[in-house]
């Protein structure tokens, strides 16, 4: 439980609501080819940057909490720092410390599952990302634990690997497989076996997420689990051949079995063995981990066949519904957030944005937290996304959300309201240029009805961003555009390390702060600025906010 907090000088000075707009994905690139943002056709937004207070705010490295400055932001960190005005360690940086120290291999969760495999003389199963982009997974992780398996007594591993080409180049895949491949041969004897089982593409299979699209979970399940699909020598093999016969990038590229030296499927899941999901951001694999651990009740689909296993994920993937029951690393404690703040306040918060990052604006917006801290005084509301490649919908839902929006703002309930428009991160993760243009172009049509709300309200319009992906479209080696055989710019689909905007728009502004915004600072200090543009006090170990209000 938290303290309300104390009223400042600016309470009571606006009768309109806080609107804070995170353009998910939108960041602000030096480069001009390749930059769907600049290329779009985005009035409201070039108004905004020319005549509004902005800023740049940092949103990767260490002002998200990863482990270091190439590390890219994403949409997970991005809305902790944001929701509790504070940086922690994050994912990524908590078990590179595990297996650093060695702590992770001293725990009880990798006791248990290595030893229950000596006992059964059964396989233990690694389960992830197959890349470095750091994001969900990594691959030194998976080294760790197979270099630790063998050490510990295990006789036999088994890797299902997914595909990147979104945290990654979109074909980066072989990379990655073969030198992997290569070393499982390298670390295999006579007592020790370790080699590819399954794989496929993590839009295609496995790795949904906020319940989107439970058939990639199911196609996920018949392929690490029962192993049914096509079988192929080996998983380099396997890509190269996908990839020729569908055309299909990393992502989604369809599953694919591996063999064992008999010809036959070399890993399904059995009875007595142990499974790893070694992944540690928890959205995306929150639903493989209730298809392993969801009893009789589990109606997603069916799994035919459900071994009895031991279980566990890298991380604990959400606290408050203890997904899953057993993980290999500790998250961090996100405590003290702003929407426990505010609601102890008794301020009205409206939270909103379609399906892909419903999540991100309400459960890691919440430290993580399920659920609300005072159903009174918060409304939570998800547009429901089209099952369809984003590329072939670049507006997605911004339309829908903006409509809700405008209704609350004018509704005049709530003194926050925050949305998540997706389209420059999720359109951004195709590598469709024209449809990332499109995307922004449909966004900034509806930034232009939250400016006229706003204004007629009398209230104040934020827009700002997690991290960046349509500012940076094209691959580039050294500085320079890679371009691919048909003479075409290599399209890049992950996420970029560009500062993201914060530009703020008070139409009732009669002096009360500098326009002058403060400078060097991450998007964790976006907190302590919408808690002082609301009238309180922020918390005294917040990150300063970006507004210098006068005395």
């Amino acid at each position: 439980m938290v303290n309300a907090l104390k009223h400042n000088n600016f309470f009571g000075k606006r009768k309109g609501p806080v609107v804070l707009c995170i353009m998910d994905g939108v960041a602000l690139s030096p480069n001009e080819d390749g930059d769907a943002v600049k290329a779009a056709l985005t009035e409201n937004l070039d108004n905004a940057m020319t005549n509004w207070p902005f800023t740049r705010l940092k949103a990767h490295g260490s002002a998200v909490g990863m482990p270091s400055e190439s590390d890219m932001g994403n949409s997970e960190v991005g809305h902790n720092a944001m929701g509790c005005g504070r940086v922690f360690a994050q994912g990524a940086k908590l078990v590179n410390q595990s297996i650093e120290t060695g702590k992770i291999f001293e725990g009880e969760t990798w006791k248990k599952l290595s030893e229950n495999v000596k006992k059964s003389a059964g396989t233990l199963h690694l389960i992830g990302l197959i890349s470095d982009g750091n994001v969900h997974s990594h691959l030194n992780h998976l080294k760790a634990l197979v270099h630790n398996a063998k050490k510990a007594g295990v006789c036999r591993v088994r890797v299902h690997g997914l595909l990147d080409g979104r945290d990654v180049g979109e074909t980066s895949a072989l990379d990655y497989f073969t030198p992997t491949e290569k070393a499982l041969a390298e670390l295999s004897d006579a007592s020790f076996d370790a080699q590819f089982a399954s794989g496929g593409g993590r839009m295609n299979i496995t790795m949904d997420r906020y319940d989107a699209d439970w058939s990639m979970v199911e196609r996920g399940w018949q392929t690490h689990v029962l192993a049914k699909g096509d079988i192929f020598p080996s998983a380099s093999a396997a890509i190269s051949a996908l990839r020729e016969k569908t055309g299909a990038i990393d992502q989604d590229l369809p599953p694919f079995i591996v063999a064992g030296k008999d010809g036959k499927p070399a890993g399904p899941i059995l009875d007595g063995d142990s499974v790893i999901l070694f992944n540690f951001r928890g959205d995306r694999a929150i639903e493989l981990t209730k298809a392993f651990e969801g009893g009789p009740e589990f109606d997603k689909f069916d799994r035919v066949r459900v071994p009895k296993v031991e279980y566990a994920g890298m991380m604990e993937y959400d606290g408050d519904a203890h997904i899953p029951k057993q993980y290999l690393v500790t998250p961090p404690a996100i405590d003290r957030t702003m929407a426990e703040y505010l609601t102890a306040s008794k301020v009205k918060q409206f939270s909103i944005s379609e399906t892909q990052k419903f999540g991100h604006i309400t459960y890691f917006w919440n430290g993580n937290r399920t659920g609300y801290f005072d159903k009174t005084l918060e409304s939570y509301v998800e547009v429901r996304s089209d099952l369809v490649p984003f590329e072939q919908r670049p507006a997605m839902k911004c339309a829908e959300i903006a409509d809700k929006v405008v209704e609350t703002i004018r509704g005049g309930e709530y003194q926050l309201i925050k949305l998540n428009f997706p389209n420059g991160d999720m359109v951004g993760h195709t590598g469709v240029f024209q449809a990332v243009v499109a995307s922004m172009e449909c966004m900034d049509l509806q930034i232009g009805r939250l400016i006229n709300a706003v204004k007629a309200a009398g209230g104040i319009l934020i827009l700002t961003a997690d991290h960046g992906n349509a500012d940076d479209m094209y691959e580039r080696k050294k500085g320079q555009i890679v371009y691919k055989e048909n003479g075409k710019p290599k399209a890049k689909t992950s996420h970029s390390l560009n500062p993201v905007p914060f530009l703020l728009y008070d139409p009732l502004y009669s002096g009360e702060y500098s326009k002058t915004l403060n400078t060097g600072l991450g998007i964790s200090s976006v907190t302590a600025t919408c808690i002082s543009l609301l009238g309180f006090a922020p918390p005294e170990d917040y990150n300063p906010s970006i507004v210098n209000f006068n005395s």
